[in-house]
């Protein structure tokens, strides 16, 4: 049960209702980056990794680097995100973690205004966006887990179900569905962002905006313990 906390508050942001509407914004912003903005990821940096090789190794400088400056952008996001944990996670009346959604918003309410002909930039602003937020949000029910991309929550959640077919250990079962869940989560977002970019092109980010805005609010709650 949660409610609304007027002293120290539990971690609500490790909670699964957080984590669901932070899932669901990654993976609009990554089908949004890669649809809307010229087939660049915004989470999956190896893929960009892979393109920028590939287009130097033909020597498209041009390509190359719009590859390029979203793997450069999400390594600040994790510099930028780590910064903001250091300098305000003494905070009591908003959690450090509020600050880094509502820079979020901020940054992804900038990019539905900004033109087809400044996709560069707002591919790198996005990228920013999702490092914070994978640098942020780190665990969900007391297991590691990435918000903005799948292959870990692959690894973690098909090792925890083979455990599970060896040991019949119903909290390893519990593990693996959390995995798996947050993986579908990932998907239906990538879903909507495919669907909002279709019918609003470059403003379908906004309701990116609004899902991080909800797992914001959540967070002022706070778990009741046993």
């Amino acid at each position: 049960m949660a409610k609304i906390s007027s002293g120290p508050r539990g971690q609500m942001s490790d909670s699964m209702l957080t984590a669901a509407f932070i899932i669901l914004s990654g993976g609009l912003q990554d089908a949004y980056t890669y649809l809307c903005r010229g087939k660049v990821f915004a989470n999956a940096q190896t893929g960009n990794i892979v393109l920028f090789s590939a287009y130097l190794f033909e020597d498209d400088i041009a390509h190359s680097l719009r590859y390029l400056v979203p793997v450069l952008s999400f390594m600040l996001g994790v510099f930028a995100a780590e910064c903001v944990h250091r300098h305000f996670k003494h905070m009591e009346k908003v959690h450090w973690r509020q600050l880094i959604i509502l820079a979020e918003i901020v940054l992804l309410f900038f990019v539905g205004f900004l033109p087809q002909e400044a996709n560069t930039f707002a591919n790198a602003v996005v990228s920013f966006v999702c490092a914070m937020q994978v640098q942020t949000f780190r665990k969900v029910r007391g297991h590691a887990y990435a918000s903005t991309m799948c292959i870990g929550n692959m690894r973690s959640g098909t090792e925890a179900l083979c455990v599970y077919l060896h040991t019949h250990d119903r909290a390893v079962l519990k593990k693996a569905l959390t995995y798996f869940g947050v993986i579908g989560l990932f998907a239906v977002g990538a879903w909507l962002g495919a669907l909002l970019t279709s019918a609003f092109a470059e403003r379908g980010i906004w309701v990116s905006c609004a899902l991080l805005a909800i797992g914001c609010c959540i967070m002022f709650l706070r778990e009741e313990t046993e």
